[in-house]
Formats: C-alpha cells, structure tokens, sequence
C-alpha cells in the first residue's frame, strides 16, 4: 500500500488499519505491528504486568487489531488511541482471569476437613454437659439464652418478643452465663 508521506501520522496508521480491514494487506499490518508493538509492550510493563506477559499482551493486542481492522472509525477516536484502548481492556481481562485463579487456588476456601472421631466424641460428650447444665438453669434464664445463641436474634429482637425490658434480657443473660460457668466448669 502506499502510503503519503506528508499526511500526519495519525492519518498513516488510519490508512494502514483500513488497508488491513480492505484487503488484509500483511505489509499494512507489519508496518503497524513494528511501530504499537514494543510501545504496547512498554504500555503492559508500566501497568504492572511482568514480562512474559507484557509480551503476550501487546501481540494479543495487535492480533486483535487485525481482526477488528473493520471495525475502526477515525471519526471516534485516533488510531493509537484505539489501540492502547484494545491493550488496556486485554490487561483488565487477564488481571480479572489472574485474580479468578488465585481465588480458585485459595486453600481458605476449602471446605474444612472432616473432625477426627475422637474430636466428634469429644464435641458429643460436651453437647451433652452443655444441654444438662441448662436444663438446670431457670426457665426464663434458658429461653433466653436459647433465643440469643442458638436462634442467633439480637437482644433487642429478644425482648421485644417476650415483651421484656431490654436491661431485663441482658440481666438475665449475665446471670445464666454465669451460672453456666460454675456448672460447666472446664468447658467455659
């Protein structure tokens, strides 16, 4: 293609790209690819990728522009604009896959293994303590610590269902946990 040499240089690349989306003219596209490739390159390393990957990224990028050379419209935006805009968005892509994959080799998101079976034993025995020494406790001491621990509900939500003042729930809340204490002894 020939290209004039007194048009600016933003006019040259937009006739190169349209060169490459007419006739998918490989010298076009050389001629592109020699000049946003290392600057590409240059672009992926300053915005933190490392160097495999800074490589990578500006020869996906300049693939990209082969393939979507039909789709540039200088009236939008300026050649090197629209192609650091392409590098910019393949970067977000692999920063994105990057940080998929760290989650995915996250071992806190395992599931926990299973408890030994003298740790279920254990847990077993100390369910049973626990159900013992509550039942020992008053009844409005119990249902209150029911409510809170294993229902899980805020104290506020408690007294207002049992239609008790707040200072009444939480009082009785200190006593059976201290009761609990002294009658659970090790466990607490």
């Amino acid at each position: 293609m020939a290209m004039s040499d007194t048009a600016p240089v933003g006019e040259r690349f937009a006739e190169l790209i349209g060169a490459i989306a007419a006739q998918g003219d490989r010298s076009a596209f050389a001629a592109l690819f020699g000049h946003f490739a290392p600057r590409v390159k240059s672009y992926m390393l300053r915005l933190g990728a490392p160097p495999l990957l800074a490589e990578e990224l500006a020869q996906e990028t300049l693939l990209a522009v082969w393939r979507k050379a039909g789709a540039f419209d200088a009236a939008k935006a300026a050649p090197s604009t629209w192609i650091f805009t392409i590098a910019r968005n393949l970067r977000i892509d692999a920063a994105r896959r990057e940080r998929r994959r760290h989650v995915a080799d996250d071992p806190t998101d395992a599931p926990p293994p299973e408890p030994s079976p003298d740790a279920q034993f254990a847990a077993l025995q100390s369910e049973g303590r626990i159900r013992h020494a509550l039942a020992k406790l008053p009844p409005e001491q119990a249902e209150v610590v029911r409510l809170a621990f294993f229902s899980d509900k805020p104290h506020s939500q408690i007294a207002a269902e049992l239609d008790l003042p707040l200072g009444t729930v939480k009082s009785r809340l200190r006593l059976a946990m201290a009761r609990l204490r002294e009658l659970l002894g090790d466990l607490a």
